[in-house]
């Protein structure tokens, strides 16, 4: 691979207007297709063929505006005053008459006559049903919704607007986003100690990011797209971009120093590190991928859109890199005399340069008690994976939306006023039911659900656990009901689950009660699907990366040990970034700081996709640095000396690399998106641990303390495996 690499690279060298001139007119054409072709966003979580999914799909074909999203209008009188009020009935009849005539809507249902009225007489909730899923919902129609309250509001009743179908919100993206691309250009030249170096390292992370994530958006139209899949391969983009680059220039200028031309720095550089790079970006591509494992489409999608950014990331460190480098030349060496030349001089010259950087110092120190540094690090990375033990999933909900948002404020006044559950019911669907008795076998259902009626209305005893209402309403067409269930607690609470899980148990039963088929939808059901899925595939899809680190680090390092130790590595720095978003998200510790508005459950997909990011990322730092520590003991043979050695030439890289991913991160958790928020927090903190504390001081202080052992392979598996030369040893 090595020698292909360099053939590569010093081919894009001598032909570079060429090159440039390709990836010029590639970016043109994404942006062009994107321009053309780029639809919208579809933020609905699914999964199709599940029983809660199927059953939505039915009750659309039997009764399209049933299954159709759905809006609330909540009604909250002032302090003293009680929504019955003569003025205040007026008030939201006009409203109510509006939101008839508004865009889409289907059906509206006044709060007095369907008697959804506060038991303290202070609120009242109207249910507008459009004839759409909210994915078909054209542009404006909520906002058409939200101004017909006018009438309620001026006569002095607060009035919220909420529902399923504002829960998709979008994500947008503003400038302090982009503050970790200041930062990464400061890193850049303080590494460099080159304004030059610094931007081309950054030209290329640009086009790779605009070549990629166009690329991504052009199939908007086309494809299941959620607003959260274009941040994501933002954000991994980004920092792989920026990374990829800088291994690679870094060793382009170390090579200058020593005296190779321009040209031979270019392929050596590209044979090398390229090779590295090449390692690093599969395992990210390949852990994206294999999100579709799970087999939920909006996560797939997810998935192969960032691991495509990163994929356009590599080819461009592969290919534009050199070009560019073509025309800086010698340029982009470090000036003689300054700090930089002496550094990579007495590097190149293997001087006793052990003591002149930080990085080596500090591999020095953690590797002469390793016993006691594997001892501390492990330990403090299980008690910041504690709180991960306590885990729990929910996709987001209006509960999470920003509190200056209608539909968080509408939320909350609906869990003040007429509980929780209210947020987010449950439909059963009975079909197959006899034509002359459907009310009746409705209603015989809605009474083994909810209970028999008390003499409060709304009130049911008897019924199942967690029950607070249940409305049965035939449908269209004489054989098919719909019983609303309205849990006592919030659409993300277990107990809501639990009553799902408890319906579906008793299905049969019921069926064969009412002589009809049972199958338990709606929003709450769907995303509760969504979330037993993920958690579900979590623990297989961890085998899967972790298997195929060991597979893919034993062809890169020729070891046993080494990938075991990178393994269990890795698998500590995603359990301490779980425990660190669920003390954050769902504890609420620090919440101010980070503006976490809402803590909760965790949103369910972020664990799988931290987990899949987290290993790309730390098998980079691990190829990076342990590449150098295995390129010195083969030079050597001595291995205690040759950590620290090797750790001298990467060190700096490393901690360059793991800074810019750390802030690319970082600069995305002030999104007020709750998905966005979260994952970047989970990256961000995972990158910290995994490139500072197990690469950068577990691991040194486990090879000092294996010594040989650490690249021990038996023979019958070395001549197995191919020769991979990621070391570059055959260009030597």
């Amino acid at each position: 691979m090595a020698s292909l690499l360099y053939r590569l690279a010093r081919a894009c060298f001598r032909r570079r207007g060429v090159v440039v001139g390709a990836w010029t007119l590639i970016l043109a054409a994404v942006i062009g297709l994107f321009v053309t072709f780029g639809g919208e966003f579809d933020d609905q979580f699914t999964i199709p063929g599940s029983e809660s999914q199927q059953a939505l799909d039915q009750l659309r074909e039997i009764s399209p505006a049933a299954a159709g999203a759905n809006a609330q209008l909540v009604f909250v009188a002032p302090d003293g005053a009680t929504i019955t009020d003569p003025r205040y009935v007026s008030a939201i009849k006009q409203t109510l008459i509006g939101a008839e005539q508004a865009p889409q809507v289907g059906l509206v249902v006044d709060p007095f006559d369907a008697k959804v009225v506060s038991p303290d007489g202070r609120a009242a909730l109207a249910a507008v049903q459009y004839d759409v899923p909210t994915a078909d919902l054209a542009e404006g129609t909520l906002d058409a919704l939200e101004d017909t309250v006018a009438p309620a509001r001026a006569a002095g009743l607060d009035v919220q607007v909420g529902g399923d179908a504002f829960t998709t919100t979008g994500v947008r993206i503003g400038p302090t986003e982009f503050i970790g691309v200041a930062v990464a250009v400061v890193v850049l030249m303080i590494t460099f100690g080159s304004l030059l170096a610094a931007g081309m390292n950054l030209l290329t992370a640009i086009v790779g990011i605009g070549v990629g994530l166009g690329g991504l958006l052009a199939f908007s139209g086309t494809i299941t797209l959620s607003s959260t899949a274009p941040t994501l391969a933002l954000m991994i983009g980004l920092a792989v971009g920026i990374d990829y680059a800088l291994f690679i220039l870094s060793r382009y200028r170390s090579q200058l120093v020593s005296g190779t031309s321009p040209e031979e720095s270019a392929g050596r550089a590209a044979g090398t590190a390229g090779s590295a790079v090449v390692f690093a970006g599969l395992t990210v591509i390949i852990a994206l991928v294999g999100l579709s494992v799970v087999q939920i489409p909006f996560l797939t999608v997810m998935g192969i859109g960032a691991a495509g950014t990163v994929l356009v990331a590599v080819l461009v460190a592969l290919t534009l890199l050199p070009a560019l480098m073509g025309f800086a030349g010698a340029r982009l060496a470090p000036k003689p005399g300054s700090r930089a030349y002496r550094r990579e001089q007495a590097m190149a010259e293997h001087t006793d340069a052990s003591t002149r950087t930080g990085g080596a110092r500090w591999t020095a120190f953690v590797t002469r008690r390793p016993l006691i540094t594997i001892a501390v690090t492990v330990l403090g990375l299980l008690a910041l994976a504690v709180p991960a033990l306590q885990l729990r999933l929910a996709l987001p909900d209006n509960g999470t939306a920003a509190p200056e948002t209608t539909q968080r404020q509408a939320y909350n006044l609906v869990s003040e006023h007429f509980g929780p559950g209210f947020n987010g019911p449950l439909l059963v669907l009975a079909t197959n039911l006899e034509p002359a008795t459907v009310e009746q076998s409705a209603e015989q259902l809605a009474v083994a659900i909810g209970g028999t009626p008390t003499a409060t209305p709304g009130q049911f005893t008897g019924g199942l656990d967690n029950v607070a209402y249940a409305v049965p309403k035939p449908l269209p067409g004489g054989t098919a009901a719909v019983v609303q269930v309205v849990p006592e607690t919030g659409p993300e609470d277990e107990q809501t689950s639990a009553l799902v899980t408890d319906l579906r148990d008793r299905a049969d039963e019921l069926g064969r009660q009412t002589g009809s088929q049972l199958a338990v939808t709606g929003h709450t059901a769907v995303a509760i699907d969504v979330s037993d899925r993920l958690a579900g595939a979590l623990l297989p899809f961890a085998l899967i990366v972790v298997g195929l680190a060991l597979l893919l680090l034993l062809l890169v390092f020729r070891s046993i040990l080494v990938p075991i130790k990178a393994a269990i590595g890795f698998l500590l720095s995603v359990a301490a970034s779980f425990g660190a978003v669920v003390a954050v998200f769902q504890w609420g510790w620090l919440k101010d700081l980070f503006g976490v508005s809402t803590t909760g459950p965790v949103i369910s997909f972020m664990p799988i996709i931290l987990m899949a990011v987290l290993f790309g990322l730390a098998m980079d730092y691990e190829v990076f640095l342990v590449s150098r520590m295995r390129e010195e003991y083969v030079h050597t043979g001595r291995p205690r000396e040759s950590v620290v050695v090797g750790a001298q030439h990467a060190s700096r890289v490393v901690v360059a690399a793991a800074l810019i991913m750390f802030s690319v991160f970082a600069s995305f958790v002030t999104v007020e998106d709750v998905i966005v928020k979260a994952i970047a927090f989970g990256l961000a903190t995972g990158v910290l641990l995994d490139a500072f504390v197990v690469r950068m001081t577990l691991v040194p202080a486990v090879l000092a303390l294996l010594g040989r052992s650490s690249w021990w392979l038996p023979r019958w598996l070395d001549r197995l495996l191919p020769d991979l030369d990621i070391e570059g040893a055959r260009l030597k």
